[in-house]
């Protein structure tokens, strides 16, 4: 097979000569806004601080589903050992419970955005003709983190409760366990 590379050169020529919207963003970045790069970088902090509180709930969570088996194993068997009473109907009624708002709480939530489109990046930021500065590109990703971390701010807010719910019905279960013994 023989290549023919004359036009191939050409072709890659004329269009290295052509500038890029990189080339472009490269060539302008001696007028970039230091200002805009601070925002860009503290939203984007946040939103990352923002997805390792979700992670971090979700750990929490399998700690609160041990909690709570460990409980009812190790303070329900003492418990049933003499017959099933009010307050062990109790007790297992909050692990079940608990149980249910685990799974709330593992939920796979795909309306979470931590990250962004490369795709969609590449199509508005590098290879569109009208491409914008670097200090452009910042400060519209900002912007859209911004929204990204209000939308994510009402489910993890709602995990936060759901979570604090269940802590107040791990304390309670351990009581009625307790009580059940007692009495």
């Amino acid at each position: 097979m023989k290549w023919d590379l004359g036009t191939d050169r050409a072709d890659i020529a004329s269009r290295a000569i052509r500038p890029s919207g990189m080339m472009r963003a490269m060539a302008e970045s001696s007028t970039e806004d230091p200002r805009v790069a601070f925002v860009y970088q503290e939203a984007l902090r946040g939103l990352v601080g923002q997805q390792a509180a979700v992670e971090s709930l979700h750990n929490r969570a399998a700690t609160l589903v041990f909690a709570a088996s460990f409980a009812g194993s190790l303070l329900g068997s003492r418990a049933l050992g003499d017959g099933v009473g009010a307050w062990d109907w109790t007790a297992i009624v909050l692990l079940l419970l608990i149980g249910a708002l685990t799974v709330v709480l593992l939920w796979p939530y795909y309306d979470l955005a931590f990250r962004f489109d490369p795709e969609d990046l590449l199509t508005r930021y590098v290879d569109a003709d009208d491409a914008g500065s670097m200090t452009d590109m910042q400060r519209a990703l900002a912007l859209r983190i911004k929204q990204d971390f209000a939308r994510n701010g009402r489910i993890v807010k709602r995990l936060r409760e759901t979570f604090q719910v269940a802590l107040v019905l791990l304390l309670g279960e351990i009581m009625a366990w307790m009580f059940s013994i007692a009495t």
